[in-house]
C-alpha cells in the first residue's frame, strides 16, 4: 500500500527516479489519511433525501376533493359526471431513489358510491384530472376492478379489488426495478418499472365517486405491511445470487494467501498454510495475470516486525528499525512517509496523556510541515487533539482509532516492498490482488447503478461483506 524507494547502490539518476516515485506512493497513503479527516461517519453515506410527509394541496384537482387540514386525508365531495372528474393528489415530495425500497400506504375509510379509488405513482407533469396509470409516466392499482394500469386507459388483471376497511400499499423496489402493491399487509403483485417512465415519481392517490375517503400513511405510523422483512428478503435474495457463483478453491486460496503475504502477516500466513495443507495444495495465481509471489515474499519478516511495532504504538522503535534496515525510506525527513510516522508518534503521546512531551515533539517534528500543501490540514487536526480533555470522544477521535495506525503500517509496508530491486510494477505495492479485485467489483456495481439512473442503495463494500457474514451467523 505504499511508495517504492530507491535501493542502496543505485546510480544517482535512477535513485532520483525512485525518490520521486516513492514520494508519490507515500502521498497515496497521506491522501487516505486526509480523506478520513474530511469525512465523518455521517458523511460516508450519501446525502439523505427528503421523503414525502404529506399531500400536496397546491398541485391537485381541488375541485373534486377536499384535503383535510393534516394533509393526510382526502375525500371526494362532488358528483362524478365524467371520466375526467377525478380527484387526484400527489405527495409533497417525490419518492426517494437512493434506497433499496420506497413504500407508502392508504387506508380506505369509505369506498363511496363506486369504490373508484386508486394508488400509484405519477411524474411531475401528470394531468391532475386523470387516474394514475391512465396517462404515460404513471402506474396505478385500482380498487373497483383490481386492475393495474400503466400508461394507458386499458388495464391488466392484477389483484383483488379493495374497499372500505382495506389498507393498500404501493412501493418501488429499486434493486429489481419493479413496482409492487400490497393489500392488508400481503403482497398483491409486482410489475416491471418501465424505463420509459421519465422524471421523478410521486406517490399518488385518486378518488372518483361521491364520499370516497382515504387516509395516507407516509411512514408516520407503523405500516400494515412488514417493510423491514421485505427489505431483508430482498437483500437475502441478492446475497443468494452472489453465493451461487462458484469460485474454484485454488483461486480463493491464492487470493487470501497473496493478501497475507502483501501485508506481512507472516504468522497468520503460516497458520493458513498449515490448516489448508491437508485439503488444498499450495497454489499460485497464474503468472499470466502478473502475479509473482517473490515480489510480496520480499522482506516478509521485517515487514511483519514493523507492522507489529506500529500497531502497538511503538513508533520510535519502528523508525529506529527503518533507519537500520531501510535508511532510504526515512532519509527525506519531509517525505509523506516520515510525516505520517511523526504524526502517529504525536498521536500516541496524546493517547497516553503525555501532553507536554507531545507539545515538545510537535514543535520539533511537526512544525516543519505547517503551511505545506497536502500536509497542513492533518497537522492542524493532530495538534487540535490537545484541546480536548477526552480526545477520543471529539470529532478528531478517528485519529486515535486502530485504523489510523493501519494506514501508517500500510505506508511503511508498501515503501519496503518498493525497495525490492526485482519489483516490476511499483503500483502493485499499494494494494493486494484481493483488494484490486474488490475495487473492480465496486466499480461494476457503481456502473450498474448508474445505468438505472443512480437509483437504489449506494454501494458500500463493508456493508455487503458484513451482511454476508451476518446471514451466516
Amino acid at each position: 500500500m505504499n511508495s517504492s524507494n530507491s535501493n542502496n547502490g543505485e546510480s544517482n539518476g535512477k535513485s532520483s527516479v525512485f525518490d520521486s516515485l516513492n514520494q508519490d506512493l507515500g502521498l497515496y497513503f497521506l491522501g487516505l489519511a486526509r480523506l478520513r479527516s474530511s469525512k465523518g461517519p455521517a458523511d460516508m453515506e450519501e446525502d439523505e433525501e427528503e421523503a414525502p410527509k404529506e399531500l400536496n394541496t397546491i398541485n391537485s384537482s381541488g375541485g373534486f376533493l377536499v384535503v383535510a387540514p393534516d394533509k393526510l386525508s382526502v375525500k371526494y365531495t362532488s358528483v362524478s359526471l365524467h371520466g375526467h372528474d377525478v380527484g387526484v393528489v400527489q405527495a409533497n415530495k417525490p419518492a426517494p431513489v437512493k434506497r433499496l425500497i420506497y413504500y407508502f400506504e392508504i387506508y380506505v375509510k369509505d369506498a363511496g358510491a363506486k369504490g373508484q379509488i386508486a394508488i400509484g405513482f405519477t411524474n411531475e407533469s401528470f394531468k391532475m384530472r386523470r387516474q394514475p396509470g391512465w396517462e404515460v409516466n404513471s402506474c396505478g392499482y385500482h380498487g373497483d376492478d383490481g386492475f393495474l394500469y400503466r400508461g394507458q386507459p386499458k388495464g391488466d388483471a392484477f389483484g383483488p379489488t379493495y374497499t372500505t376497511g382495506d389498507t393498500v400499499g404501493g412501493g418501488i423496489n429499486y434493486a429489481s426495478q419493479e413496482f409492487f402493491f400490497t393489500k392488508n399487509g400481503a403482497i398483491v403483485g409486482t410489475v416491471c418499472k418501465d424505463k420509459e417512465m421519465k422524471g421523478r415519481l410521486f406517490p399518488t392517490i385518486a378518488v372518483h365517486s361521491q364520499n370516497e375517503e382515504v387516509h395516507v400513511n407516509f411512514g408516520q405510523k407503523k405500516f400494515a405491511f412488514d417493510l423491514k422483512e421485505y427489505e431483508a428478503q430482498e437483500r437475502l435474495k441478492q446475497q443468494m445470487t452472489i453465493e451461487k457463483i462458484s469460485l474454484p478453491p485454488n483461486i480463493s486460496y491464492g487470493l487470501v494467501r497473496s493478501y497475507l503475504l502483501h501485508y506481512g502477516y507472516e504468522d497468520t500466513l503460516n497458520s493458513f498454510d498449515l490448516a489448508s495443507k491437508s485439503t488444498i495444495p499450495p497454489v499460485y495465481i497464474a503468472q499470466e495475470n502478473g502475479f509473482d509471489e517473490q515480489d510480496i515474499v520480499y522482506a516478509l519478516n521485517q515487514r511483519k516486525t514493523l507492522r507489529q511495532l506500529i500497531r502497538n504504538g511503538e513508533i520510535d522503535a519502528a523508525i529506529s528499525k527503518l533507519r537500520d534496515w531501510y535508511p532510504q525510506i526515512v532519509q527525506d525527513d519531509k517525505s509523506a512517509t516520515c510525516f505520517l510516522l511523526h504524526c502517529q508518534k504525536f498521536i500516541e503521546l496524546v493517547r497516553v496523556g503525555a501532553l507536554e512531551e507531545a507539545v515538545k515533539y510537535g514543535r520539533i517534528e511537526l512544525s516543519k510541515f505547517f503551511g505545506l500543501a497536502g500536509f497542513d490540514d492533518l497537522v492542524q487536526e493532530c495538534v487540535a487533539l490537545l484541546a480536548y480533555e477526552h480526545p477520543q470522544e471529539s470529532y478528531l477521535g478517528y485519529l486515535l482509532e486502530d485504523s489510523q495506525r493501519d494506514i501508517v503500517a500500510d505506508t511503511v509496508n508498501a515503501m519496503i516492498l518498493s525497495t525490492n530491486p526485482n519489483m516490476k510494477d511499483t503500483q502493485s505495492c499499494l494494494q493486494s490482488y484481493l483488494e484490486r479485485l474488490l475495487r473492480q467489483l465496486t466499480a461494476c456495481c457503481l456502473e450498474r447503478r448508474a445505468v438505472n439512473g443512480d437509483q437504489g442503495e449506494a454501494f458500500h463494500l463493508h456493508r455487503v461483506l458484513n451482511s454476508g457474514r451476518d446471514m451466516k451467523c
